[in-house]
């Protein structure tokens, strides 16, 4: 490719929208431009990277024996009130009615539908295990679009659905896929970390995700100071904190008129007390199902915990549910006197700490001093459960280990999702002993966009992006520095071995000073660069240089061709 006919617009200033390193140099660079809030058209650079990207999954995938489908982006509602999703997914699910009056969705994933077909298509056990993927876009209309293709609406993402007569073929694929992605994600130059996760909306018996540590990652991964154990925020466990002793000498329980205090900083400043003896309340739904979770007031509630205990979806209640139940405006709630009224109640193991403690009175403007858990309020019984639903934060531990914290971009999970779908939809078989069974089910996700984005994200300089080879929109790029003949039929010299090669190479052809040529290549991120000048060729030399290296390496120009293959088969070599 000549870069004079490449449209490759690369731009010195610095997005204002743009927070983060990735989100900067995929605009400065020219990779891509923002169409609306989260959604970007790919220039051709950009599209050149995602295409590598899905090449490698692509490869990867078929090696394991996954077959390729696509479905379409355009579903039918109904199969997700099947399920029950469209309430899970609410408001981030894009959809409108056609013109026959039919309700569709703009796929943020593909579970329906591809239950759907192996419900028409599976029969007998003898058509499983079968793994079938597609690599497509997906839509979700996010609340708060941001960090460029990482929290973006529009992105392309590769979905693997995989169906099973028994859980023992479920856990053999679980593992190849587990393998396959440390190959793809290897393969695009990535230092991942593997973790527990959760499973939310996909439901399902185990997850595990691949994140990429990275200051600028949404994700919080969670380690044992050993190493022995990671999980993302939403997964990680704690170990309870003991629990207080109670004697029979607590004062009486107490009123406090509190007029407009909320918060849990509000409470604490007007009361003078600390926010380990306050007891936050919260009420939750799910269905027609009310549920109080209470945990210490310097903790916060882990929706993803709190739902894995409840066993099924949950979501905090509206005000009028709140008001209803409590007789008070948000903000008072409280389990004293309340505990009849709901279904459920879920105390975390950290309530168990406090021994005479502050909690909202179910009356608007008013708290109560004085409260003690097991007194005042049960924490045992029937409809009681008490676990741990909070957030893990420094100074945690489990299994007796301290817990570590750090950033990460996730790029990939797996999921195990049991009969979740085919139990719904309709997907069974018949087994060997002729009883006809739902089809087992795992879950495969990677997001593409963001295999681009990590990479920048762990590897860029001051200059720009440095991209790993396998990657990268080019692996070569030729600089001509100066204008004398002698230079440009070197250049084209070096370019035409290199393309009979089956390198791919980018010439800069333009006619810009060799500063302008150097800025872009840097910027851009092209693994090697070979310049060309006057000098050098007068002593019969190119100059070579790694994109992530300082030297300036001479080679001859007689074997700077074979040298520069020898370079690229090396590079190749340390992401296998």
């Amino acid at each position: 490719m000549r870069y004079s006919k490449a449209l490759i617009p690369t731009v010195k200033e610095v997005p204002a929208d743009a927070e983060i390193p990735s989100h900067q140099l995929m605009i400065r660079a020219g990779l891509m431009r923002k169409l609306a809030s989260g959604t970007y058209t790919y220039l051709p650079l950009g599209w050149r990277i995602l295409t590598k990207i899905m090449n490698i999954v692509r490869q990867e995938m078929n090696k394991s024996g996954a077959q390729e489908i696509l479905m379409p982006s355009v579903q039918p509602m109904e199969l997700w009130q099947q399920t029950g999703r469209n309430v899970d997914y609410g408001p981030t699910m894009a959809h409108f009615t056609d013109r026959h009056g039919r309700e569709n969705v703009l796929a943020p994933t593909a579970e329906e539908v591809v239950t759907n077909l192996a419900a028409g298509e599976i029969n007998s056990y003898k058509q499983m295990p079968v793994n079938l993927y597609q690599i497509s876009f997906k839509f979700r209309d996010e609340f708060r679009p941001r960090f460029g293709v990482l929290r973006s609406r529009e992105f392309i993402m590769k979905d693997a659905y995989s169906f099973h007569s028994d859980e023992k073929s479920l856990d053999e694929t679980y593992k190849v896929m587990y393998e396959t992605y440390k190959k793809i994600f290897g393969r695009c130059g990535l230092k991942y970390a593997i973790v527990e996760a959760e499973s939310g909306e996909m439901g399902g018996s185990g997850s595990h995700q691949f994140t990429i540590p990275c200051e600028s990652g949404e994700d919080v991964i969670v380690q044992t100071e050993d190493g022995s154990y990671a999980a993302n925020i939403e997964k990680a466990p704690v170990d309870a904190l003991p629990a207080v002793e109670r004697n029979k000498n607590f004062k009486p329980v107490e009123e406090v008129h509190t007029p407009n205090q909320k918060t849990i900083t509000e409470i604490c400043e007007f009361l003078k007390v600390d926010a380990k003896s306050l007891i936050k309340s919260l009420v939750y739904k799910s269905g027609n199902d009310v549920v109080l979770a209470l945990v210490r007031g310097d903790f916060e509630i882990n929706p993803e915990k709190l739902r894995a205990t409840f066993g099924k979806s949950i979501e905090l209640a509206d005000e009028n549910t709140i008001r209803t139940l409590t007789g008070a405006e948000v903000g008072f709630a409280g389990p004293v006197g309340l505990t009849q009224k709901i279904n459920k109640l879920i105390i975390d193991h950290s309530v168990l700490t406090i021994e005479s403690g502050v909690t909202g009175a179910n009356k608007t403007d008013y708290h109560i001093r004085n409260v003690v858990p097991g007194r005042d309020f049960p924490i045992e019984g029937k409809n009681i459960i008490v676990a741990d639903v909070r957030n893990a934060v420094e100074g945690d531990t489990y299994r007796g280990l301290k817990l570590t914290f750090k950033r990460g971009i996730e790029v990939g999970q797996v999921f195990k999702l049991g009969t979740k779908y085919s139990a719904k939809l309709g997907a069974k078989f018949l087994d060997k002993d002729g009883t006809e069974k739902p089809c087992i089910m795992g879950c495969y996700g990677i997001g593409i966009n963001r295999i681009a984005a990590s990479a920048i994200e762990t590897m860029y300089d001051k200059d720009g992006i440095m991209w790993p080879i396998n990657i990268a929109p080019f692996e070569v790029i030729i600089v001509p520095a100066g204008n004398s003949p002698e230079v440009a039929q070197a250049s084209e010299k070096i370019y035409t071995e290199l393309q009979e090669a089956g390198v791919e190479v980018l010439l800069d052809d333009r006619d810009e000073r060799g500063g302008v040529k150097f800025k872009d290549a840097d910027l851009i991120g092209i693994p090697i660069r070979i310049t060309i000048g006057a000098k050098s060729i007068a002593e019969g030399n190119a100059e070579v240089k790694l994109r992530s290296e300082s030297e300036v390496k001479k080679v001859s120009l007689q074997s700077v061709t074979q040298k520069t293959l020898e370079i690229i088969t090396e590079l190749k070599k340390a992401l296998v």
